[in-house]
C-alpha cells in the first residue's frame, strides 16, 4: 500500500462525480436519497457516472432508512438491483445489516455478498450501531471481498469515536482487524493530524465537500483542500 491515503467523496451524479474527481478524490460512494442517509442508486445513475470518470466507483446497496434488511420481498428486491447493478457493470459496493438486537443480520449480508461474486466491498456505518463491534468483525471477516470498514468509532460521529478508531487501527492485521478503515460521519480536517498518525489512510466526506448544503453539487475547491490535507 502506497502512503497516499484514499479520499471518498459522496456523489449523487455524473456533476458530483466529475466535480470530485477534479478536486483529487480517489473513489466516490454512490448513493441517491441523503435525507435517508444514502440508499441504493438507479442504474441509471451509475452508467452516466461511470461514463463521466474513471476513478473508482462503491455503490450503495440499501432500500430504507436505518440499517435493517427488511424482510424477504425487500431483500429480493435488493438482490435484484445488485444484480442489475453488476450487469451495468458495478464492482465495488457498500453495503451492512444489523437485527433489531443489534448483532449483524448475517443471512441478509451473506445474501447479498453471493450476488456480488466476489466483488470489493465496504462494511458501512451499521457498524456504529452494533451491540458488539469486535463480535461484528469477527461474525463477517471471512466473507469474501470484505476490504473496508466505514466507522466514525460511535454513532453519533468521529468526536466521541476517536479512540475507538485510533485503538481498532492498532489492532490492524489481527483477526477481523485486517479490512482498512474507512473515518467517516462528522469527520473534519482538524481530526486528520491525530489519525494519521495513529497509522489510518481513509477518509470518506459527504457534507465536507459540500460547503452549500446537499442541495447544490460537489464543491472541486473542497475536495482539494482535502486533497492538500492528506498530502
Amino acid at each position: 500500500m502506497s502512503n497516499r491515503a484514499l479520499l471518498e467523496v459522496i456523489a449523487l451524479d455524473a456533476e458530483d462525480a466529475v466535480a470530485a474527481q477534479a478536486g483529487g478524490a480517489d473513489r466516490l460512494e454512490l448513493v441517491t436519497d441523503m435525507a435517508a442517509d444514502g440508499l441504493t442508486p438507479p442504474r441509471e445513475t451509475f452508467a452516466a457516472i461511470r461514463a463521466a470518470v474513471d476513478i473508482s466507483l462503491r455503490v450503495m446497496l440499501r432500500k430504507a432508512d436505518g440499517f435493517a434488511a427488511g424482510g424477504a420481498a425487500e431483500l429480493d428486491v435488493l438482490l435484484a438491483e445488485a444484480r442489475a447493478l453488476r450487469a451495468e457493470g458495478a464492482d465495488e459496493f457498500v453495503l451492512g445489516f444489523l437485527n433489531a438486537d443489534g448483532s449483524p443480520d448475517l443471512a441478509a449480508v451473506e445474501a447479498v455478498v453471493a450476488e456480488l461474486d466476489g466483488c470489493r466491498w465496504t462494511f458501512h456505518r451499521a457498524i456504529d450501531r452494533s451491540a458488539d463491534r469486535e463480535g461484528l468483525r469477527k461474525a463477517v471477516a471471512d466473507l469474501p471481498g470484505l476490504d473496508t470498514y466505514l466507522t466514525a468509532g460511535a454513532a453519533s460521529g468521529v468526536d466521541e469515536g476517536l479512540p475507538v478508531l485510533l485503538a481498532e487501527a492498532a489492532r490492524r492485521g489481527e483477526p477481523g482487524y485486517g479490512p482498512r478503515i474507512l473515518v467517516g460521519g462528522g469527520l473534519t480536517l482538524e481530526h486528520l493530524p491525530v489519525l494519521r498518525a495513529g497509522g489510518i489512510d481513509g477518509f470518506h466526506i459527504g457534507g465536507a465537500a459540500r460547503p452549500d448544503g446537499w442541495s447544490r453539487p460537489v464543491s472541486t475547491p473542497a475536495v482539494a483542500a482535502w486533497r492538500e490535507a492528506l498530502s
